[in-house]
């Protein structure tokens, strides 16, 4: 009876205690929903929200090698061996509406390394803001990319069309029927940086259509007090084929920060065809009137969707101020570059 009565006891024990724990059960909070980036295709391909805002972001760039023998088709130095330039890009583009536009922001970063640790450095190469026409930051002169950028050339500009990386102020007008125009302020770089608080200052109008554009740039150095401009005139042919001439004329008789080439006037021009699904064939020549002559052919191959090889070769004819130390410089490039 005892052993009896000692079980019935644990029993009823047992089912208080687990009836007390019952009465306490633990609630187990619902997890919270996770916010999954959403495509965002108001602006293209590519773009995607920043979480908990209305605010669209691109993160694009490349990886690239370039591999270069024979002699320096700016300089004419002979090289005792290959010159190896690797790079690392990185663009960064936010978008979102506003009551006065879209707002964007653009930002690009180069990190170079060459020969080995002799010249590695960090780039800022641009980082604007846009708004409603205006635009205020860092980037290539205007008076360069307005008109657009030479060929598809990997040495393009050994004719030099003008000056690259400043700080600027501008407003961009853009028209429905194809015209637009534009009005800036800069700072310059290097020797040519503004000495005062007189702003370089350049404006510019283009004209596109399906067959092709006309455009026009000028520029004012303010430090020197001179002015530079160029006209382009882009034609397309076909789905395949393009050319472009673009000339130059300056009123300083040496070199500033707009006129950036030797002589009164330099002529550049250029064709591109694409002959298959995955190369293309580009060709330019440039020329300034003390006589330099510079000749560039390439063919970009892309072996594999977002992965391009370019064999180049370059040969410049030197004349002028430029033909110190050498006649004529004949070389080649190789380029590896994967896109993304």
């Amino acid at each position: 009876m005892n052993i009896k009565s000692l079980l019935l006891g644990s029993a009823a024990a047992l089912v208080a205690v687990t009836g007390a724990r019952a009465a306490d059960a633990v609630v187990v909070a619902e997890p919270e929903p996770v916010e999954y980036v959403k495509v965002c295709d108001a602006y293209g391909a590519g773009f995607y929200y920043i979480p908990g805002t209305e605010t669209c972001l691109k993160i694009s760039g490349y990886v690239r090698a370039d591999i270069s023998a024979g002699d320096n088709a700016y300089t004419g130095e002979e090289r005792d061996t290959y010159d190896w330039r690797a790079r690392a890009l990185l663009r960064f583009d936010a978008r979102s509406e506003t009551e006065l536009g879209t707002l964007k922001s653009f930002a690009e970063l180069r990190y170079n390394f060459k020969n080995g640790a002799d010249a590695e450095t960090v780039d800022l190469n641009q980082a604007t803001i846009e708004l409603g026409g205006f635009r205020v930051g860092a980037a290539d002169s205007q008076f360069t990319s307005w008109t657009g950028y030479l060929g598809d050339i990997i040495n393009d500009d050994v004719v030099a069309e003008g000056s690259y990386g400043t700080n600027q102020i501008s407003y961009t007008f853009t028209g429905g029927n194809g015209f637009s125009a534009f009005i800036g302020a800069e700072q310059g770089n290097g020797d040519n940086l503004i000495n005062d608080y007189l702003p370089h200052i350049v404006g510019g109008a283009k004209f596109e259509q399906a067959w092709g554009s006309v455009s026009g740039v000028v520029g004012y150095d303010s430090n020197a007090e001179e002015w530079a401009g160029k006209l382009r005139v882009d034609a397309k042919f076909s789905d395949t084929i393009s050319a472009w001439v673009l000339g130059g004329y300056k009123s300083n008789d040496g070199t500033d920060f707009y006129g950036t080439w030797n002589g009164d006037f330099a002529v550049w021009g250029g064709i591109a065809a694409k002959v298959t699904d995955t190369a293309a064939v580009n060709a330019q020549v440039g020329y300034e009137e003390e006589g330099t002559y510079a000749f560039a052919l390439n063919v970009a191959y892309e072996l594999v969707p977002g992965f391009t090889i370019t064999p180049e070769i370059n040969y410049t004819k030197f004349d002028g101020a430029r033909a110190v130390d050498t006649d004529d410089a004949f070389g080649g490039i190789l380029r590896f570059q994967r896109n993304f």
